[in-house]
């Protein structure tokens, strides 16, 4: 796959209004379970940040892949020549 349609494949999700609905879902059903955890569940507390911390993480994997194509773009642009 090149930058590029890695880019507009990237950019097409985030801007995916089931993709979106998806990752606020998910996050909103993940803390409800954290606040409504005892706490002396540890385990079950930690598990939950864990997948939050996934959940954002892949969230922002993609972000960056559309940031990178823009800045490519944006190098281009300038300098292309480089």
């Amino acid at each position: 796959m090149t930058p590029d349609e890695r880019e507009r494949r990237a950019k097409a999700l985030m801007n995916d209004p089931l993709f979106v609905e998806s990752f606020e879902a998910l996050r909103k059903e993940l803390l409800s379970e954290w606040e409504h955890s005892g706490s002396h569940d540890i385990d079950a507390r930690e598990s939950i940040w864990l997948a939050i911390r996934l959940l954002e993480r892949i969230h922002g994997h993609i972000r960056s892949i559309v940031e990178t194509g823009h800045m490519a773009e944006v190098l281009d642009k300038q300098h292309p020549y480089l």
